[in-house]
């Protein structure tokens, strides 16, 4: 199932700067097929279930390999049957309406 997913992650108590883990997961997003599109709390993944889960979880782990002692993610779904959608769909509807 496709879906179209915002992930928020966040590594705790590795310090107030978190570019280096963010950069580390943005290359593992890549590394699984999917096109991530970084956002300023997040970022924004399309493609099937497993393959974004997976991601996350593969970020989990680089992150604690990285020496983060905890993380914490946020994940939000969507999955749509009607019709076929994407993120720039999505996008480009909303900014049709401005």
């Amino acid at each position: 199932m496709k879906v179209i997913a915002d992930i928020h992650i966040l590594p705790v108590g590795v310090g107030v700067s978190l570019s280096s883990y963010i950069a580390a997961c943005e290359g593992v997003l890549k590394d699984a097929g999917l096109n991530p599109q970084l956002h300023a709390y997040g970022t924004n993944v399309e493609g099937d279930w497993n393959t974004v889960t997976g991601a996350l979880r593969k970020c989990h782990e680089v992150l604690h390999q990285m020496g983060a002692p905890r993380v914490s993610s946020t994940l939000k779904i969507g999955t749509r049957i009607d019709r076929e959608e994407s993120m720039k769909s999505r996008v480009e509807s909303v900014r049709e309406k401005v």
